[in-house]
């Protein structure tokens, strides 16, 4: 992963996380690992060389996976997580389904 300031790490050393302060290190982590994944497909696209782009690709798909492990976690530490997120998807869904019923008005 690239390198990013950890907020955390100075001002804790010497005690634990509460649990809103880790639930936004969580938060800065899923972030981190968003910003890798769009810095090493950035990488990719700017390569020819099949290797390294072969390896970018992994890598950032690699970064992928970790958000996700991040994003699971996450739910679990704020128990109404998945309602917001449920909530954007269903928001997307709606705003879909108003494209496509213009869509199939205007073929008709």
């Amino acid at each position: 992963m690239i390198g990013r300031v950890n907020s955390f790490q100075d001002k804790y050393s010497t005690r634990k996380l509460t649990q809103s302060e880790l639930i936004r290190a969580i938060r800065d982590d899923i972030s981190a690992e968003q910003d890798a994944t769009n810095t090493y497909l950035s990488h990719a696209d700017a390569t020819d060389n099949k290797i390294a782009k072969k390896v970018l690709v992994s890598i950032a798909n690699e970064e992928r996976v970790h958000a996700g492990e991040f994003e699971r976690l996450l739910t679990i530490l704020t128990k109404d997580e998945n309602k917001y997120q449920m909530k954007g998807a269903k928001e997307v869904n709606e705003l879909l389904e108003k494209k496509k019923r213009k869509i199939v008005k205007k073929r008709k």
